[in-house]
């Protein structure tokens, strides 16, 4: 892991890369109030809040928060603080949320996380703790692609450009030794900018050959024939790599304490049942999925979808930092300046009480 200091560097997006801020995972309806849930009898406010507004995309890898909301762990913690929930299909929204005040917490990719926090030069809001890791796969059609070496010449789909896995697929590109302008998409490999809610579709067509894509897009496209070429779990080491975090406006965190310690306790409770019910968690944020978007996922979708994405409470800080120097390599970032990004204090807190071991911030914590 690098040392600290090489985390002290000054930050600026590339002017004509406005994208860079797009979500890790954006998958699912447009940002909508989902309502409260209900409240326990007798229960007391925390921090006299009426309130905590929590946000979320519909997605598999924000399954955590999926969960808590269908099985009312959020409501739970927060006695008689009513849970709100919004839903959010991409990362500049939900940041926008955040800064505005329209949400308190989010589950949320590391490329708006990055971005939202060096655009307002480390002001708007910190990682207060992990969610998920992997998701996130190559998939093909093969009958054109058979190996690696055929994606060279092929149209390869990501998210959004600068989004985490066009970061990533750019770098996996340039390991090969082949060429791509980042902002073009052309060279060696194209790669065609897609939003996740039409790659099937584009897929079926024939306009793009396969995808770098989070998970449930991946199994989307295995389900329309395509073959998975490779999870990019298999390129970190020990095949772990963050894909969501939770975040928290620093005026919320400094203001209701409390508050956040019982959404984070409600985030690790939630985490231990998903890992030790997985089935049953499957149902679980499915159900969710449904109640948000009015559509749950097939079978044959979900499964292979839910078997790739690990849920945790360790942010996996070093991975962050590592995906944010894969940007810089793409030509899509100037050095970022993380220091300050994650307050981990309060989830070691949570962790510690529960008899967890405690998570690193990889040097770029509040000082």
């Amino acid at each position: 892991m690098p040392a600290p200091s090489a985390f002290r560097r000054t930050f600026a997006v590339i002017a004509a890369l406005p994208l860079l801020t797009l979500a890790a995972c954006g998958y699912g309806s447009e940002s909508k109030d989902e309502g409260t849930a209900k409240v326990a009898a007798g229960a007391k406010k925390i921090d006299g809040l009426d309130s905590v507004k929590i946000g979320y995309f519909g997605n598999l890898t924000h399954a955590t928060a999926l969960v808590a909301n269908q099985k009312g762990y959020f409501q739970k913690e927060l006695g008689a603080t009513e849970a709100k929930y919004q839903v959010f299909n991409a990362g500049p929204s939900e940041i926008e949320a955040l800064n505005s005040g329209s949400i308190d917490i989010g589950w949320i990719g590391p490329s708006p996380a990055i971005n939202g926090y060096t655009k307002s030069k480390g002001t708007n809001l910190r990682i207060i703790g992990g969610s998920a890791s992997g998701g996130v796969k190559l998939v093909v059609n093969p009958k054109k692609i058979k190996s690696l070496k055929d994606v060279k010449g092929k149209k390869i789909a990501t998210p959004q450009l600068g989004n985490t896995q066009d970061v990533a697929f750019l770098n996996w590109i340039s390991e090969q030794g082949w060429k791509v302008d980042a902002e073009s998409g052309k060279g060696d490999v194209s790669v065609i900018r897609t939003d996740n809610k039409v790659t099937p579709d584009a897929y079926k067509s024939g306009s793009i050959d396969g995808a770098w894509v989070p998970e449930p897009t991946a199994s989307k496209l295995v389900a329309e024939g395509a073959k998975v070429l490779l999870d990019e779990a298999d390129l970190w080491p020990d095949k772990k790599f963050v894909i969501t975090n939770i975040i928290v406006s620093q005026k919320f965190l400094k203001e209701h304490p409390k508050a956040v310690e019982a959404v984070l306790k409600a985030s690790v409770e939630t985490n231990k049942w998903i890992n030790a019910n997985p089935d049953e968690a499957k149902a679980s944020a499915n159900k969710q999925l449904e109640a948000d978007s009015g559509k749950a996922l097939p079978a044959d979708v979900l499964d292979p979808a839910w078997k790739s994405i690990q849920f945790t409470n360790d942010p996996l800080a070093s991975t962050l930092n590592t995906e944010a120097e894969h940007a810089v390599k793409a030509g899509l970032l100037e050095d970022p300046l993380l220091d300050g990004i994650y307050d981990l204090t309060l989830l070691n807190k949570v962790l510690k009480a529960d008899g967890e071991s405690t998570v690193d911030d990889a040097g770029l914590g509040v000082k």
